[in-house]
């Protein structure tokens, strides 16, 4: 039994630069514009049994503008960035430094006093395993581009490192096949 969980990045919220961590904004003009764009390419994937999205605004708003209507589910959310949420990289490292440079080369350790890397990614990586798995089955998630890094080194049992080395782009998709503990990367429609 193999069911097929595609992924979709939900929709920028604000440029590259002025991300911050546990960025919880509503799309603007510009995101809804691209959502727009890029709809008729994911408007099939609303034709999945199943529909989920990340619980953030951004994520909801995505799904909802692409038709998915999906069901929010809390194991979704961006990784708990502790004191550092609503901060840029730069502005924590500018502060930190020392706790960044720890928090990206210990996958147990967080400085910032929220979720470590390696139980963000078994936690979404658990939600993964959690999926019905019937032979044929379809299931869409719309979620942050973190959340989608962390389902890839999971289901690749890659090492935690290789999350560092994912760029997940918004409204871009990636499906995974397979069953708890057992998944592959699908390539390609």
């Amino acid at each position: 039994m193999h069911v097929r969980v595609t992924f979709v990045a939900a929709a920028r919220s604000s440029s590259l630069l002025a991300e911050r961590f546990d960025d919880d904004r509503p799309l603007d003009r510009a995101d809804w514009h691209e959502v727009q764009a890029a709809a008729p390419g994911l408007a099939p994937l609303a034709a999945a049994e199943l529909r989920y999205c990340s619980p953030t605004p951004r994520s909801r708003a995505t799904g909802d503008a692409l038709g998915y209507a999906p069901l929010a589910q809390v194991a979704l959310r961006d990784c708990d960035m502790g004191r550092w949420r609503g901060r840029t990289l730069a502005e924590v490292t500018a502060r930190e430094p020392g706790a960044v440079d720890a928090w990206l080369a210990d996958p147990r350790s967080a400085p910032h006093g929220g979720e470590p890397l390696l139980s963000f990614i078994a936690r979404v990586g658990q939600w993964l395993d959690t999926r019905p798995a019937e032979d044929g089955g379809r299931v869409v998630a719309v979620a942050e581009p973190a959340v989608v890094r962390a389902a890839l080194v999971y289901a690749l049992k890659a090492p935690p490192a290789t999350y560092w080395n994912i760029d997940v782009r918004p409204l871009s998709t990636v499906a995974l096949t397979g069953r708890a503990g057992r998944w592959s990367l699908r390539v390609g429609g």
